[in-house]
């Protein structure tokens, strides 16, 4: 949740993630308050969360370490009182692909208020294909939150939903400058879903690590899933106080909202949080013409590998 790349970067601001209980009380009408269910920080991140190393599901040119590995290759640590996670700088054109780390929380969740303040993330880089995301299991049959994710030099955040056949979703209530690229959050067997396109250059990449970083807000609930971007110096008083109230926050960077589209209980559940770094594959590499990255190497895969 700090930074990302060479751990000689200094970070600045508090990182951690927490996940909030909500419970609405007096009936109908009543009001949503939220209780800390979850808290996940330098303290206990890395006992909270289990390290992948399988070969990427998405293709990609990496080589997902262990524990074990990533603490002994410098790719994580908890100095500063702050969660680092990053990749290989340093090796030329590694063999296996550039090690990397992809963790998924141990405990998996259905509805809540996920709020991750972030130092420092990757992005804006040519090969890089970074996310923070939820996922349930069977894929796609209990859906996928990706709340930030993007690839190459893109400059702004990708919000998108995947799940099984026969949830069509509508952004009503979003920034009026969030597009809704796709309704079908099956689209393309699942593999594009239904995301949204956003302008903001401060939650994302190079713009975000110029302001500080920030916090991203998720609120999952039967009704819709919503995400809200607050960068450092706007971040409200009741996220800092550990008392958040959404309903306070204003419109939301997008509301995929359930309905007669999509019965969200049906389609989202048991969901495990997700840190990755890829390179290249399904996305970042399948898209490497069509940017000036490929003006750097003939493909993804050679520009870094030669370029740690």
């Amino acid at each position: 949740m700090a930074c990302s790349g060479d751990s000689s970067e200094t970070c600045g601001g508090p990182n951690r993630l927490d996940v909030y209980q909500h419970t609405t009380t007096g009936g109908g009408g009543g009001s949503t308050t939220y209780t800390l269910r979850d808290n996940y920080d330098h303290t206990n991140f890395f006992s909270g969360f289990s390290f992948f190393t399988g070969g990427d599901p998405t293709h990609g040119y990496v080589n997902y370490l262990s524990q074990s590995a990533a603490q002994s290759a410098g790719l994580i640590n908890t100095n500063n009182n702050q969660v680092y996670m990053g990749v290989d700088y340093k090796t030329l054109n590694p063999s296996a692909g550039r090690s990397s780390v992809r963790v998924s929380s141990n405990k998996a969740y259905t509805h809540g208020l996920f709020i991750t303040d972030i130092a420092h993330m990757p992005g804006g880089i040519c090969g890089t294909w970074p996310a923070f995301w939820l996922v349930g299991p069977n894929w796609p049959s209990n859906g996928e939150i990706d709340i930030i994710e993007g690839v190459n030099q893109q400059t702004t955040d990708s919000i998108t939903l995947h799940t099984a056949a026969g949830c069509n979703i509508n952004t009503s209530g979003s920034l009026p400058s969030s597009v809704l690229d796709y309704t079908d959050c099956n689209s393309s067997n699942a593999n594009v879903g239904c995301g949204v396109s956003t302008t903001n250059t401060q939650g994302y990449g190079t713009g975000f690590d110029s302001v500080g970083g920030g916090v991203y807000a998720t609120q999952w609930t039967s009704q819709a899933i919503k995400v809200w971007f607050f960068a450092r110096n706007q971040i409200p008083s009741d996220i800092a106080s550990g008392n958040p109230s959404p309903s306070g926050w204003g419109t939301p960077t997008v509301s995929f909202n359930g309905g007669s589209g999509c019965n969200i209980d049906s389609y989202f559940n048991n969901h495990q949080i997700v840190f990755d770094t890829t390179f290249c594959g399904d996305w970042a590499g399948a898209v490497w013409t069509s940017g000036s990255c490929s003006s750097l190497a003939s493909s993804c895969q050679a520009y870094v590998g030669a370029n740690p």
